[in-house]
């Protein structure tokens, strides 16, 4: 059984840094990871991705230059590094993992979901 686990969201003044955590685990071949936000009444966007060997990383051009995605496959960890955040980063961030090589930015390019961890950015 596929699970992901996000962990690091909270409260954050405008500026501040963030890192949020998302442990796979049940997956035993090479795998992509994404991560996504979302705010109520909109549609849960792409933020940033990473390919199954961590060599290729995709940003949205909203978190470019503040955010960081990295993996560690021996923590089956997928880390997003965010910094400099703004008010507009508030959201429900979620991790979202599939087999493959490189990370769709759609939502229905992705077999399984965390359960998402909360980001608050007050100004």
């Amino acid at each position: 059984q596929v699970q992901l686990v996000e962990s690091g969201g909270g409260l954050a003044q405008a500026g501040d840094s963030l890192r949020l955590s998302c442990v796979v685990s049940g997956i035993s071949k090479s795998y992509v990871v994404g991560w996504f936000r979302q705010v109520p009444g909109k549609e849960r966007e792409f933020i940033a991705g990473i390919s199954w060997n961590g060599s290729s990383r995709y940003y949205a051009d909203s978190v470019k230059g503040r955010f960081t995605i990295s993996r560690d496959d021996a923590k089956n960890t997928i880390d997003l590094q965010m910094n400099s955040l703004k008010p507009e980063d508030t959201a429900k961030y979620y991790c979202a993992a599939s087999l493959g090589l490189l990370p769709p930015r759609r939502t229905d390019g992705y077999d399984y979901w965390g359960q998402g961890t909360q980001v608050s950015v007050s100004s």
